[in-house]
């Protein structure tokens, strides 16, 4: 294997013309220069130089790796400065898939803090819900998945697994019933969702959708579903036109202006778990950790309105 030293002294070498003048100019002792040029011909398993007397001058094997040598010490110093950026926040790219209510709420905050602290760490995003994200990330698809998990309750399937995963929790989100503004119980503390029993049902995303029926079947009814839709704006909508009650996460709601509809404590409490999610490996990389951090900002902002 040619190590990069080996190639900085032979150029220095053949700039020079000897082992010491090219010590004086790189620092170090004539023996040096001479141990590291005997390291580098046993590497390449043949002559580089041919010393005559007080001359030296390349073999053609020799004047071959000094040729190649300019452009591979070169790219070495370019990727050593852009690694050095990287490293340092001066540069960087983070690959960031997040759920629709977590893009407009906590995505944002978190973005914006990672640009004034870092304006040359580069963040892209797009959305999509889990499990669907968590295995993109999985794929090598994204750096950071923003994600969420129901919390398990008796007699439910098991919660997914995130073992593989470094798992940085962010908040705990609570489910809400949403009612038209005019209906029975618009004004009501809390509402237990045996209470909406016999309403029409609008469903969201189709994983909220899943929970919505196990909820409902713990209480032991099946909801009439009239509408479903993943655009938690139209599930707004809809309740706010009349057309029936919802379900959904407290961070949707809080992601759009509830026209005509009205937000009622669901009881008992039904929570999801909003994490970040990363690979091990990638949870080291310096723009990758300081993008987990300022959602972990975020998230305490959130929690603390």
């Amino acid at each position: 294997m040619i190590e990069a030293r080996h190639l900085r002294v032979l150029r220095a070498v053949a700039a020079t013309g000897s082992f010491s003048a090219a010590g004086r100019e790189l620092g170090c002792t004539q023996p040096a220069v001479s141990q590291q040029m005997k390291a580098l011909e046993t590497s390449v398993g043949t002559p580089l130089l041919v010393r005559s007397g007080r001359e030296m001058r390349l073999t053609q094997a020799g004047e071959a790796l000094v040729r190649h040598a300019a452009g591979i010490l070169s790219g070495l110093t370019a990727a050593e400065e852009e690694v050095a950026a990287i490293a340092g926040l001066r540069a960087g790219r983070v690959r960031l898939v997040s759920f629709p209510s977590g893009s407009s709420t906590l995505v944002p905050t978190a973005l914006a803090a990672l640009r004034a602290d870092h304006p040359g760490t580069r963040v892209s995003l797009e959305e999509a819900e889990p499990p669907e994200s968590v295995e993109a990330l999985r794929a090598g698809d994204y750096d950071i998945a923003l994600a969420f998990r129901y919390a398990r309750v008796p007699g439910a399937g098991q919660a997914e697994e995130w073992d593989d995963l470094v798992v940085r929790p962010l908040l705990t989100d609570r489910l809400v019933a949403l009612v038209p503004e005019r209906h029975r119980l618009a004004r009501a503390e809390a509402v237990a969702i045996g209470e909406l029993a016999a309403e029409p049902w609008i469903a969201g995303c189709p994983r909220c959708r899943g929970q919505l029926v196990e909820v409902c079947e713990r209480a032991g009814f099946t909801p009439r579903i009239d509408f479903a839709t993943d655009d938690y704006p139209a599930v707004v909508g809809l309740v706010g036109a009349g057309l029936g009650v919802a379900v959904l996460p407290q961070l949707a709601i809080e992601s759009v202006r509830p026209r005509g509809a009205r937000a009622v404590t669901l009881e008992p409490a039904v929570r999801r778990e909003i994490v970040a999610l990363t690979l091990p490996d990638l949870a080291q990389v310096p723009a990758v950790a300081a993008t987990l951090e300022r959602l972990a900002r975020a998230a305490r902002a959130a929690r603390a309105k």
